[in-house]
């Protein structure tokens, strides 16, 4: 009998559910308008919803992942926001005091047809979305990133935390470019 999800080492969660990129797939929004009307509907009207990662950029090639980030004003609580997440068909797989992070689509039979992985913050923690604007507005930025990816991919296919790793120093230079455009 195969072993159930939560009984996994962190290696063997990597190796069921390794890394793969597709090429960019016009569903995706589709699919992330679905999960941001579902999350809408189950959580407070003052959180704001913005579709992230590479998925939201759409010509690059990526993991099939949608990545939402959820942000939470002043007047919301963190937690009360987890336990309605958790309620809706989504794992905490980490939390610190200020980031919570989710996913929904990881079955003990492999990925679901649709995976979300959906980030938890306070508002204004969305270095996310400088980096996804700035690629929206530089495609030679956007296919370097893409080359990145398709580099790394191989030898990081059942290494995630080495992959996030490998493309940290890429990300992180041009999300403060665009975070000091939007300050000039």
């Amino acid at each position: 009998m195969a072993k159930r999800l939560s009984e996994m080492t962190l290696e063997e969660l990597w190796r069921f559910f390794p890394i793969f990129l597709t090429e960019p797939k016009n569903c995706w929004k589709e699919w992330y308008a679905e999960e941001d009307k579902f999350l809408q509907s189950i959580l407070p009207q003052t959180v704001i919803i913005n579709h992230i990662g590479s998925t939201a950029i759409g010509t690059i090639w990526t993991k099939p992942i949608i990545d939402i980030l959820v942000e939470v004003s002043d007047d919301c609580d963190l937690l009360d926001v987890k336990n309605i997440l958790l309620k809706n068909g989504y794992i905490c797989m980490n939390q610190t005091d200020n980031r919570i992070s989710f996913n929904k689509g990881y079955t003990e039979t492999g990925f679901a047809e649709r995976v979300f992985h959906l980030h938890l913050r306070i508002k204004g923690d969305n270095d996310e979305i400088y980096f996804r604007d700035y690629l929206f507005e530089h495609h030679d930025v956007a296919k370097a990133y893409e080359e990145l990816k398709l580099k790394l991919w191989k030898q990081f296919e059942h290494d995630r935390d080495g992959y996030t790793d490998a493309k940290t120093d890429f990300i992180r230079k041009y999300t403060n470019i665009a975070k000091s455009l939007q300050n000039e």
